[in-house]
């Protein structure tokens, strides 16, 4: 069962990564907003970027493209966990929709709003927290039990087909410093075919 094992801690990293993100997102919300009577648009804005980006990467999580389905067709036994796991999900997606609907990117200047955003953004917070935790301690132990080992081997190779897509459309390098030579500033051609770059001009 090495091949349970390896993508079983494949996925723990991937847990690892975003609990990690959620954690600072919730610290900050302790120690900042949670204090404040109001918030400025900016303040409002960012954070509701940062709940977005992080619902999404939860999404496309490799746990719920390819183990999920394994367990659905292997066994019923993960039936009641995974409903109380899509659960916590539609809470998650509920308080992002308070954020980035009704309450981001605006500022907020009234002690009732920012306690809706504050109370939102915990919501978030504690509903993706309590689904990492449970996926982890609860549904790797049933994936472990169920799933036969040749499926394992079909994760794994699923999993290592999605990060070469991923890096695949990765911009390298060169064309990224290519692209920022295109946008960030204006060039000039001087005598003898020699370009000169004018400083570049920042809207924000």
């Amino acid at each position: 069962m090495l091949t349970a094992t390896y993508t079983l801690v494949a996925l723990s990293v991937e847990q690892a990564k975003l609990r990690a993100q959620v954690q600072a997102l919730q610290k900050l919300l302790h120690s900042t907003f949670a204090h404040q009577n109001a918030l400025a648009a900016g303040q409002v804005g960012a954070a509701c970027d940062t709940v977005k980006r992080l619902y999404e990467n939860c999404h496309w999580r490799k746990i719920d493209m390819f183990l999920v389905p394994a367990i659905r067709k292997a066994s019923p036994a993960a039936d009641r966990l995974l409903l109380d796991l899509e659960e916590l999900g539609r809470a998650a997606t509920d308080a992002v929709g308070v954020l980035v609907v009704r309450l981001g990117f605006q500022a907020l200047d009234t002690y009732a709003s920012v306690a809706q955003f504050c109370a939102a953004l915990e919501a978030f917070c504690s509903a993706t927290l309590k689904r990492l935790e449970r996926e982890e301690h609860e549904l790797f132990p049933v994936a472990r039990a169920v799933i036969s080992g040749e499926a394992w081997f079909s994760i794994a190779n699923e999993m290592l087909a999605q990060d070469a897509y991923v890096q695949e459309r990765k911009p390298s390098r060169q064309a990224i410093v290519l692209s920022r030579r295109g946008h960030d500033g204006e060039h000039e051609r001087m005598d003898g075919g020699v370009e000169r770059r004018f400083a570049p001009h920042f809207a924000h």
